[in-house]
């Protein structure tokens, strides 16, 4: 599964990746045919009533990823931060999973408070990983523009891509990241594959993949639609259905909070 899951960053096109949050939507992306399946990290902290990106949901984590590495596909795993600040953990935890058969994991670089964790504790964490799973496809994510309250710091980002592939990492991953200019710069400053998060009506599909980009996921996408899907299922049951928009993932996160 492992070195099927790096071939497909290879393929000649993006690797589509859909995001699932239980087993039951993982089997059916996997039966319609996507090569391999994610993990959300925002739709399994949801559905656990917990709030995402808090480091609150290591146990449902390690309980889906053992349901999924059931799947005939490759499974790459939302980590979060890796629940932990101490790099062994996290390494330990990546481990484990390694041992379910997970062919992959999303390690950020954002924190709970909206801050950003120093580069050098960061590159420490990924090097922790890949030397206690070095088959593991490690894909180290910078939220440097996931998190810019302003303009992001295309600098930064650079730099941060540049220490994770260094430090070991497969792939990077710079979420929100959307410009032409800024996509190839990332993609020009590593030997990494690079992903992409879709985000409707900022980025397309074709236009990533003439850029060269190896990897686009769905993020929170699906758990989101759903979401929408079910309460629009419900109201029409009488009639009422009003064409609500899909909630963003701010809103998501409303709802644990409430």
């Amino acid at each position: 599964m492992n070195s099927r899951f790096r071939d497909l960053h290879h393929a000649g096109r993006p690797l589509l990746l859909p995001n699932a949050w239980d087993f039951a939507t993982g089997a059916a992306l996997a039966k319609a045919g996507f090569p391999a399946v994610g993990t959300t990290s925002l739709g399994v902290a949801a559905a656990a009533g917990k709030p995402d990106a808090a480091g609150g949901t290591r146990a449902e984590t390690l309980a889906l990823a053992r349901a999924l590495a059931r799947l005939p596909v490759p499974v790459t795993v939302d980590i979060e931060g890796g629940f932990s600040e101490r790099p062994e953990d996290v390494a330990g935890l990546v481990a484990e999973l390694a041992d379910h058969g997970i062919a992959g994991v999303n390690l950020e670089d954002g924190r709970a408070d909206g801050s950003l964790a120093p580069l050098g504790h960061q590159v420490a964490v990924v090097r922790a990983v890949k030397d206690a799973a070095p088959g593991v496809f490690l894909n180290a994510r910078t939220d440097t523009f996931w998190l810019a309250s302003a303009e992001p710091d295309r600098a930064e980002t650079l730099r941060r891509v540049r220490a994770y592939a260094d430090a070991g990492a497969d792939g990077v991953f710079v979420p929100a990241v959307a410009d032409d200019a800024d996509v190839r710069a990332v993609l020009d400053a590593v030997d990494v594959p690079l992903n992409v998060l879709f985000m409707p009506g900022r980025t397309d599909y074709a236009r990533l993949a003439a850029l060269g980009v190896h990897r686009v996921s769905t993020g929170s996408l699906l758990f989101r639609e759903a979401l929408r899907a079910a309460v629009a299922a419900a109201l029409d049951v009488t009639g009422e259905g009003d064409g609500a928009p899909v909630p963003s993932y701010g809103d998501v996160q409303d709802l644990i909070s409430e």
